[in-house]
C-alpha cells in the first residue's frame, strides 16, 4: 500500500466526523506553549503579609521549642566562662582596678562589655531570662498534653496484632470452659495488677479485647525534671537578689558583730537591704590546730582545725559555746558561717619619734607555705612626725640554713620571729583612697631598715624591742595569737534549690529508667471449641525490656488459663508448640482470622 501524500494527510485531518461540532480549528490549531520554569524556580505568588501578630506568634514558637531551650542552656554555660577568666568587681574591686592599670589598652574594652561584672551583665541576664521563659513555654504545653493523655482511654485495639514488635498466642482447650469475654476480663485483671491502665472493649461481641497502657510516669518524670530546672533557676535568681556574702578575719579574743561595717569584704545581692542582717555576734575564744607528728612523709601537715566560739543570737540572748570546724559550719540568724582559713597574728607595739604609741595590737600575717611562713605588713599612720610602715615575714619556728637565710622549720610556734624592713613617709591613707591592708606601697616611702642599708633588717624574737634609726621610734614584738578566716553566706533560697535539685534528679531517673508500654489482648472462639487468645506489646521509643515483659505476661496468662489443664503448654513462642517440634517450628494452630 502506498503512503498517503502530504495533501491527503491534510485533507484527512481536516475532515469532520458526523455529529461533531465544528471545532477543528481549536482542535488542530497548535496552542502556544508556555515556557516551563527552570528547575528550582517557583512562579511568583502573592504571599500574605505575616503581620505583627504573626511575627510575635512565630517568635514565641521558636523561643519555646526544646532545641532553643537546649541551645540557651549551652549558651548560658559558655557565657559563664569569662567569669572565671577575668577578675570580677563584686568579688575583689582592687584586683579589677589593678588589672585595668596593667592593661590600659584591652582593659577598658573588656569593661565596656561588662566582662568584670559577668553575672550581673546585661547579656548574661538576657540569656538567663530567655532560658527561663523558654523552659516555661516548653513545659506548659507538654504538661497539658500529658495530663490529657492520662485521662484518655488506651488506644483502640489494632486489627492485626501480629504486626506488634512482641506478639504471641495461646490456645485454651475447650475443657477449660472459658469464654472469650471471661478471658478478656481475666487478662484485664492481670494487666491491672501489673500497673497497667486497662480498657475492656466489645465484651458482648464475638471478638472482645482489652487495651492497656502504663509508663505515664516516664513523661511525668520528664516534666518534673524540666519544672524542677525552672525552680532551680528561680531560686538561684532569688538568692542573687536577696542574698549576700562576706568575709571576716577574727583574732583570738576578738568579737564579730553582724553589721555592715564589721565585714572585711562584703558582696550584697541586687535587692539587699541592711535590715536583712541579723544582730548576732560571735567571739573567737581559742583556735586549735592539730599537726601530724608521727608520719615521716607527712610530718607537720595539719590534721584538724577547731575554733572554739562564744555565740549570741541577739543582743539580749544568752551566750552559748559552740565549735566551728572546716566541714561543720555554724548557723546563725539564717546565715552560714564557714571556716575557710587560719594563720598567726603577731602582737606588736609601734612607738613614734615622740615616744607615743602609734599602733598596738595583733597584726594578721598571711601564710605562704605549709610551714606557715607568713607575709606581715604593719602600717602606723598615726606616727609622728612621720608615718611608719613595716613589711616582712613571720616565722613560727625560725631556723637558719647554711647560706644564712632564715626559714620556718615547723608550723607550730616553737621559736617565733619577725623579720621586717621599715619605711617612713606618707602611707597614702589620708587621701581616702581604698588600699589593700596586706600590701605596702613603698614607692613614695623612704627606707629605714633593709639588707641593703647599713642599719640592716629588723629581727625580733618574742618580747624583744628594736629602736628605729634616726630616732624615728621603735617596734616591739609582744606576743602571738592565732586567727580564723570566716566566710559568711546568707541565701534565702538555698532550701528551694535543694528541693528542686532532688526533684530534678528523681524526675530524670524516672524518665531514663521507666518505659511507656501498650498491651492489647484479643480473644476469639475457634470452631473446635478452643479459645484462641492473641496479645501484642508496643513500646513508645526504645525499650530493651519489652521482650522480658512479653515473656512475663505470657507466663501469667498461661498460669491462669493453661496450668490446671496442661502444664506442657507453657512453651515460649507465638503459639503452642508440639513436644516433638523444635523451638523455631511454625505454629500448630492458626490464630483467629480478622473479621
Amino acid at each position: 500500500m502506498k503512503n498517503p501524500t502530504n495533501q491527503e494527510q491534510t485533507n484527512h485531518e481536516n475532515t469532520v466526523t458526523p455529529g461533531q461540532d465544528d471545532v477543528t480549528d481549536k482542535a488542530t490549531t497548535p496552542r502556544p506553549s508556555k515556557p516551563r520554569p527552570s528547575k528550582g524556580r517557583r512562579d511568583d505568588a502573592a504571599l500574605p503579609a505575616l503581620g505583627l501578630l504573626g511575627t510575635l506568634r512565630w517568635a514565641w514558637t521558636q523561643l519555646t521549642s526544646m532545641k532553643t531551650a537546649l541551645f540557651l542552656l549551652l549558651l548560658l554555660a559558655v557565657a559563664a566562662v569569662p567569669g572565671s577568666l577575668f577578675p570580677q568587681r563584686p568579688a575583689d574591686p582592687s584586683v579589677v582596678t589593678q588589672y585595668l592599670k596593667d592593661n590600659p589598652e584591652t582593659g577598658p574594652w573588656l569593661d565596656r562589655f561588662q566582662l568584670f561584672d559577668v553575672y550581673s551583665s546585661v547579656w548574661f541576664s538576657a540569656i538567663y531570662l530567655l532560658l527561663f521563659i523558654s523552659l516555661i513555654g516548653c513545659v506548659i504545653p507538654r504538661a497539658k498534653a500529658h495530663f490529657k493523655a492520662m485521662r484518655s482511654k488506651p488506644p483502640r485495639t489494632p486489627s492485626r496484632l501480629s504486626r506488634m514488635p512482641e506478639y504471641g498466642t495461646l490456645a485454651v482447650p475447650a475443657e477449660a470452659s472459658l469464654s472469650p469475654a471471661d478471658a478478656v476480663r481475666d487478662a484485664a485483671k492481670i494487666l491491672r495488677r501489673r500497673g497497667y491502665r486497662v480498657d475492656v472493649r466489645d465484651v458482648d461481641g464475638d471478638r472482645p479485647s482489652v487495651g492497656a497502657e502504663r509508663g505515664f510516669a516516664k513523661e511525668l518524670g520528664n516534666l518534673v525534671f524540666h519544672t524542677s530546672l525552672i525552680g532551680v533557676l528561680a531560686c538561684v535568681a532569688l538568692g542573687g537578689l536577696f542574698g549576700y556574702s562576706g568575709q571576716k578575719i577574727v583574732v583570738e579574743g576578738e568579737s564579730f558583730v553582724n553589721t555592715l561595717v564589721s565585714y572585711d569584704t562584703f558582696t550584697p545581692g541586687s535587692n539587699f537591704s541592711e535590715s536583712q542582717l541579723s544582730p548576732y555576734s560571735l567571739t573567737l575564744d581559742e583556735f586549735e590546730i592539730e599537726f601530724d607528728r608521727e608520719s615521716e612523709t607527712h610530718y607537720g601537715q595539719p590534721l584538724d582545725f577547731t575554733a572554739n566560739m562564744t555565740v549570741k543570737e541577739g543582743p539580749d540572748a544568752e551566750a552559748e559555746k559552740q565549735v566551728l570546724k572546716v566541714n561543720s559550719p555554724l548557723t546563725l540568724g539564717g546565715t552560714r558561717v564557714y571556716l575557710v582559713g587560719n594563720g598567726y597574728a603577731p602582737v606588736v607595739t609601734v612607738r613614734d619619734g615622740d615616744g607615743n604609741v602609734a599602733l598596738e595590737g595583733p597584726v594578721v600575717a598571711v601564710p605562704t607555705d605549709a610551714m606557715y611562713t607568713s607575709l606581715a605588713v604593719i602600717k602606723a599612720p598615726d606616727a609622728k612626725p612621720d608615718q611608719l610602715g613595716f613589711v616582712g615575714f613571720f616565722l613560727p619556728t625560725a631556723m637558719i640554713d647554711d647560706a644564712g637565710v632564715s626559714y620556718s622549720g615547723d608550723p607550730d610556734p616553737f621559736n617565733p620571729q619577725l623579720n621586717l624592713n621599715s619605711f617612713y613617709g606618707d602611707l597614702g591613707l589620708d587621701e581616702g583612697v581604698p588600699s589593700n591592708v596586706y600590701v605596702l606601697e613603698t614607692e613614695d616611702l623612704t627606707p629605714l631598715n633593709s639588707r641593703d642599708l647599713d642599719a640592716g633588717g629588723i629581727v625580733l624574737g618574742a618580747n624583744q624591742t628594736y629602736e628605729l634609726p634616726d630616732g624615728k621610734g621603735s617596734i616591739t614584738f609582744d606576743g602571738l595569737k592565732r586567727y580564723a578566716a570566716l566566710d559568711i553566706h546568707y541565701d534565702p533560697a538555698k532550701t528551694g534549690v535543694l528541693v528542686f535539685a532532688v526533684l530534678a534528679l528523681s524526675g530524670l531517673a524516672a524518665s531514663l529508667f521507666l518505659a511507656r508500654r501498650r498491651v492489647w489482648v484479643r480473644a476469639g472462639q475457634h470452631p473446635d471449641g478452643r479459645v484462641m487468645i492473641e496479645y501484642g506489646l508496643l513500646a513508645r521509643g526504645e525499650d530493651p525490656r519489652l521482650t522480658t515483659e512479653a515473656a512475663a505476661l505470657r507466663g501469667l496468662f498461661a498460669a491462669k488459663w493453661l496450668a490446671p489443664q496442661d502444664p506442657q503448654r507453657h512453651n515460649v513462642g507465638r503459639v503452642t508448640v508440639p513436644a516433638n517440634a523444635s523451638a523455631d517450628s511454625s505454629a500448630a494452630v492458626e490464630p483467629p482470622k480478622d473479621r
